[in-house]
């Protein structure tokens, strides 16, 4: 895994936190793996990390016409993206499921009274229906999604429309990302861009992280926030 060698050390305590959703606080990412793989299976293709690497972290519409590009599908963007959410849906019901350390953290926030949402590449009906099924849902100040800005990650336009709905200035926001494309968006922004990676997003490069977690359980997060180091501790699988 490419990474900063140590963790670099905070000009403030950010005053605002803006959490990415799928693969960060919610395990969405490893399901979109699944998808993509029976996606490919059925056109007699195969989902390679290369392949993956370059979707992950884009808005539906990018992602996959990047698929259809990469295999030469005849496809469309649209009859895929239909597809999509027939074999995802079968899988939320079972699968879904707060990633390790997020209910924690976000209760740590709340009894700080520190402002924190979402700012996703996915569309908005999928992460209010995500997020409302783990629980979160209400607890967001906002949900910024791929509707609300022109460009999506790796472009900075989604962070620094959280930073104004947090109320303030892009350095003081702290930004907990999964994927290269979503750190890049963050630090591009001017934001503390904290990587938080899993599964296939261990091997992407985070040049420009304040630092690499573990997890969103990881002791640095707290550190960096100002938050007691026993605010919410985590347990290995949260739902």
């Amino acid at each position: 895994m490419n990474q900063p060698p140590t963790t670099r050390p905070l000009v403030a305590v950010p005053r605002g936190v803006t959490f990415d959703l799928d693969g960060l606080l919610v395990n969405t990412e490893e399901l979109y793996q699944d998808v993509g793989t029976e996606l490919l299976r059925r056109r007699g293709k195969t989902f390679e990390p290369d392949l993956l690497d370059r979707m992950m972290g884009r808005p539906q519409q990018v992602s996959l016409g990047i698929m259809i590009d990469w295999h030469g599908l005849s496809d469309s963007v649209e009859r895929l993206a239909e597809e999509t959410r027939e074999i995802f849906v079968s899988l939320l019901d079972t699968r879904l499921a707060p990633m390790p350390g997020a209910v924690s953290l976000i209760d740590g926030l709340t009894a700080a009274g520190v402002p924190f949402g979402v700012a996703t590449s996915s569309g908005p009906d999928f992460a209010h229906d995500v997020l409302g099924r783990v629980g979160l849902l209400e607890r967001m100040g906002f949900v910024l999604t791929c509707d609300d800005v022109r460009e999506g990650k790796p472009a900075p336009e989604i962070y620094l429309a959280a930073a104004g709905r947090l109320g303030v200035a892009p350095d003081r926001m702290l930004v907990l990302e999964d994927s290269q494309a979503g750190c890049r968006a963050a630090v591009a922004a001017g934001a503390v861009a904290v990587a938080v990676p899993g599964g296939h997003s261990l091997r992407h490069d985070f040049s420009g992280a304040a630092f690499v977690a573990q997890s969103l359980a990881d002791e640095r997060i707290y550190a960096a926030l100002g938050l007691p180091r026993d605010a919410g501790r985590a347990t290995p699988r949260e739902g």
